[in-house]
């Protein structure tokens, strides 16, 4: 059968754009077909970009309101949020124009209008056209969830999308739910000025982290002002004309908060219920995330997906790699590899933020793997103590035997760069002792990096030699 299209893209946003672009490069025939009033997808528009920026702004807010500790006379500071939300647009909207550029000038067909199959080689875009593709990508993102709790439904909420936009400084603000997106701007709104309550069910914040990592986040938050309840159970929620309450179980405790504004950030999830996914085949988990194996491939072999829609992670950089492996798959691209899950990158942008790569120290125990472990503080570490970024620590996890690095966490001031230090040496296979004959700056942050290094090299089964060399490099 003769297709329209060999690849057709369904979603505009990091993973069908990257997708789309390498299909187009193989000399494939590829459309991109996007639905969205505006064209960039979630990271420009709605998420990471955005988010960073405003987070941007109130970090050197608060660096100024802390001139005392560094001997500084800082006058009256604050947020002026007109002018914030100005500066955020005119950054995002290059951003997007960039963007836009791309999709318009591509090598490959820009289709705008919401896709739906109707059948496994058929979409149908907008009302009555149709175009046919030997294979598909679905990057179509998520949405935010709005799960079952008593009275949200009824109740009248702020989105992440509605926090990015604010112009004016809320008085105070309920937060529900204790992931990245409400840890990140809970931050940013006690920054600007907001009283901040949030309530999560889960006993830590950032479950998706370890216990210490999230238990120096709160203890952050808490220094900072924010009002935290972690292991709780909501009972109800209600407004009225002064507000929101929120009702919840803390352990054998009824507890009540009222705030201005309730701001909902229990999660996201796949926005593929218009897809038209079950008539043709395609199996999905309970809230709408498709099934993909190791090569992208849903349930249907034809029809891929990448991104925020497939998961398992919602990362700009994971989406990238899944588009861009199902298009070289697509193609019959020889000598493919699957996405190496033990290079997993993350990062947390609170502050401290939370730099994660590889296996964790609960994934190395659920696996049996026999490891290392080495942690030192940041509070006694001469760069960041100057710098009065006293939280966290940096842990490291590596084979017993030769060294060789499985992961490491870092949590602390810039642990967004300073994890990247670990990228290069677990995609090559290296060891402690290899990171270790590199010289490392004195005094730099980067340099607390070498103390849990150490440690891990001290309990090796190296020879006198080589202990005498690394010793001979670093110092």
């Amino acid at each position: 059968m003769k297709h329209s299209y060999d690849f057709v893209a369904i979603g505009g946003g990091s993973a069908g754009f990257n997708a789309a672009r390498i299909a187009a490069s193989l000399g494939k025939r590829v459309a991109v077909v996007d639905g969205a009033k505006k064209l960039g997808g979630l990271c420009i528009l709605k998420g990471c970009m955005p988010s960073k920026t405003l987070l941007y702004s109130a970090e050197i807010l608060h660096l100024a309101r802390m001139g005392k500790e560094f001997g500084l006379k800082i006058g009256s500071s604050y947020a002026d949020m007109t002018a914030m939300h100005q500066r955020k647009n005119r950054i995002i909207a290059e951003f997007a124009q960039d963007r836009e550029k791309q999709l318009i000038n591509g090598k490959f067909d820009l289709i705008r209008g919401s896709a739906r199959f109707v059948d496994p080689h058929t979409i149908e875009i907008g009302k009555g056209r149709r175009i046919s593709g030997r294979h598909f990508l679905i990057g179509t993102g998520s949405k935010v969830s709005v799960p079952s709790v008593p009275g949200l439904a009824e109740t009248e909420f702020w989105t992440s999308d509605d926090v990015l936009e604010l112009d004016f400084n809320p008085k105070s603000v309920i937060v529900l739910g204790g992931g990245i997106v409400a840890c990140e701007l809970s931050q940013f709104l006690v920054r600007v000025g907001t009283r901040v309550c949030l309530i999560q069910r889960s006993p830590n914040l950032l479950k998706g982290h370890g216990p210490d990592a999230a238990a120096v986040v709160e203890q952050a938050f808490k220094d900072e002002g924010i009002e935290v309840h972690t292991g709780t159970h909501i009972s109800g929620i209600s407004s009225d004309a002064r507000g929101v309450s929120v009702t919840f179980r803390q352990g054998k405790k009824t507890l009540r908060r009222t705030g201005a504004y309730l701001f909902n950030a229990l999660g996201r999830e796949p926005n593929t219920s218009g897809l038209g996914l079950d008539a043709i085949g395609v199996k999905t988990e309970p809230n709408g995330r498709i099934l993909v194996n190791r090569w992208q491939q849903s349930s249907v072999s034809h029809i891929y997906a990448a991104g925020d829609c497939c998961g398992p992670h919602e990362i700009v950089h994971l989406a990238v790699q899944q588009g861009e492996l199902a298009a070289r798959h697509a193609a019959r691209f020889r000598r493919l590899r699957p996405i190496n899950k033990s290079l997993l990158l993350s990062v947390v942008f609170t502050d401290p933020q939370i730099g994660t790569i590889g296996l964790c120290e609960k994934e190395l125990r659920e696996k049996g793997v026999k490891f290392l472990a080495a942690s030192y503080p940041f509070d006694d570490h001469g760069k960041s103590i100057l710098m009065g970024a006293k939280y966290g620590y940096v842990k490291v996890f590596a084979d017993p035997k030769k060294g060789r690095i499985l992961g490491a966490e870092i949590v602390g001031k810039d642990a967004g760069e300073l994890i990247h230090s670990f990228s290069t040496a677990l995609a090559m296979g290296a060891t402690v002792c290899d990171m270790l004959r590199a010289p490392w700056y004195h005094p730099t942050l980067s340099e607390i990096l070498t103390y849990p290094l150490e440690e891990i090299a001290e309990k090796l089964p190296l020879r006198g030699g080589q202990r005498e060399t690394i010793w001979a490099f670093k110092h």
